[in-house]
């Protein structure tokens, strides 16, 4: 069997690449049968990785014009929530990107999605908003679960905390502990023989040096809105809008962006085609591809136990 699958708000494609080596680890096939992503930069980059062009704004796009599919994925972008209103149902979203994801729910009935969002969604509006996007959910007929995870605890030295919402139509019960998972040295994600143009000048080198002293090396230097300067043997979230100073690899360089991709999780064969600019736009939108993976590897046995070889049953539930 093949799960056809849909990749709403697509970004680099980490969703997708989750899904594909969860499928060759289960041993089951998957089928992309609709992307988009409103970013033209996206757009490329995931053309010349996936040899498919995303749709553009999904706001356009007529519900029932998406093929059928067994399965959606969507990192939805994390836009302030505040205009949810006091309402029932759809209207309580109309208006944010959640609601795209919610009509196509609605049209093309799914058997199962996982969702992905920062980790203040959670908490946003007193906790509120995600109220109303469970309600949204169950009210479409979806059994749900969620929960915030860290990439720290995938094996990426970056600490990176994002909320996965998962639903299927028929109730479940889903394990959120993925055992110990050891995290990658830093030294394995740098780059040797660093251009010169991804190192900062020498008076922000000599300040930031002047106000810290690393205990382990190598370490990403973070410096706060505060000025406050910290240093651990992994990197702080990498951030799409982000000062380009504010992440330093020993307090001097500037994180390149095979760097970002690789703290990121994405392999070295994935290509970076877009300009350094949009690539760490990009790498700070993205989700961690290790996190996605161990999530839909234990998740897909339980939407789709159909997927699983009668042998391998005992082992993936």
């Amino acid at each position: 069997m093949s799960v056809k699958f849909i990749d709403l708000f697509c970004g680099l494609g980490g969703f997708r690449l989750a899904l594909e080596k969860a499928g060759r680890d289960l041993e089951f096939g998957s089928e992309c049968v609709f992307s988009s992503d409103i970013d033209p930069f996206v757009q490329k980059i995931y053309f010349d990785n996936f040899g498919e062009a995303p749709f553009g704004d999904l706001r356009t796009v007529n519900e029932y014009s998406i093929p059928n599919h067994d399965l959606l994925l969507a990192g939805f972008p994390c836009q302030p929530f505040s205009i949810i209103g006091k309402g029932q149902g759809f209207d309580d979203t109309r208006g944010t990107l959640f609601f795209e994801i919610a009509r196509i729910l609605n049209a093309r009935r799914p058997r199962a999605f996982v969702l992905e969002n920062v980790k203040q969604i959670v908490s946003h509006n007193q906790g509120r908003t995600l109220s109303r996007i469970l309600m949204v959910l169950n009210n479409l007929g979806y059994s749900v679960q969620y929960k915030v995870l860290n990439a720290l605890d995938f094996g990426l030295p970056q600490k990176r905390e994002r909320v996965f919402i998962i639903g299927q139509e028929s109730p479940f019960i889903f394990d959120w502990d993925f055992g110990k998972i050891q995290m990658e040295p830093l030294s394995a994600i740098l780059e040797s023989d660093v251009p010169r143009k991804y190192y900062a000048s020498e008076k922000i080198v000599q300040k930031r040096k002047e106000k810290h002293t690393p205990r382990t090396s190598p370490s990403v230097w973070h410096e706060n809105k505060s000025g406050n300067i910290s240093s651990y043997p992994y990197s702080c979230a990498l951030r799409a809008g982000a000062s380009y100073n504010y992440l330093l690899v020993n307090g001097e360089r500037r994180l390149t962006p095979r760097e970002m991709f690789r703290l990121q999780g994405f392999p070295d064969t994935y290509q970076i085609t877009v300009n350094d600019s949009q690539a760490r736009k990009q790498a700070g939108n993205s989700l961690p591809v290790p996190m996605a993976y161990h999530v839909l590897r234990k998740f897909l046995p339980l939407a789709f136990p159909e997927l699983i070889r009668p042998a391998r049953k005992e082992k993936y539930g």
